[in-house]
């Protein structure tokens, strides 16, 4: 399985914080990191988890419920997705759309977070999306529709 982890400074870049902030933060252990010879590393998922501020403990405790979920829940999925935009009205557009679809999805789509940021500077939506595969795919669609990109055969 491919995963992506990010560095303290990439972090730093997609959160708009400073580096220090984000590695005072591993040190307190609000954002789990790995060390990997002197730098540290972040799984994609711990920025998704630590953007929406959730508690970690809360996810790694097991109940029986869990347990006899909906197999849809067996796999969940973080993202970041960086959306080029021409200005700020396209970016307002497109973050008040992913909010309607992540406000009406059904109940099988299970718990999931959204975090939409606009880069002015970069002229870009960095969206942040957790959740299980059918809500992820569904939100990458509606994505791929809103911006334009078809899927080709």
């Amino acid at each position: 399985m491919n995963y992506e982890y990010y560095t303290v400074d990439k972090i730093a870049e997609m959160l708009n914080m400073h580096p220090k902030t984000i590695q005072r933060y591993i040190r307190e252990g609000k954002l789990k990191a790995a060390k990997v010879g002197k730098s540290w590393r972040i799984s994609g998922h711990d920025l998704s988890i630590f953007a929406e501020g959730t508690d970690r403990k809360e996810e790694m405790t097991w109940n029986q419920d869990a347990a006899q979920t909906a197999s849809s829940d067996k796999i969940n999925v973080s993202a970041v997705i960086d959306v080029n935009v021409s200005d700020r009205e396209e970016a307002i557009q497109i973050a008040n759309t992913m909010t309607a679809i992540l406000n009406a999805k059904p109940p099988e789509y299970g718990k999931s977070t959204m975090t939409v940021q606009f880069l002015e500077s970069e002229s870009k939506v960095r969206m942040m999306l957790w959740g299980n595969a059918l809500f992820m795919e569904t939100m990458l669609r509606f994505l791929s529709e809103l911006t334009g990109q078809k899927e080709k055969k």
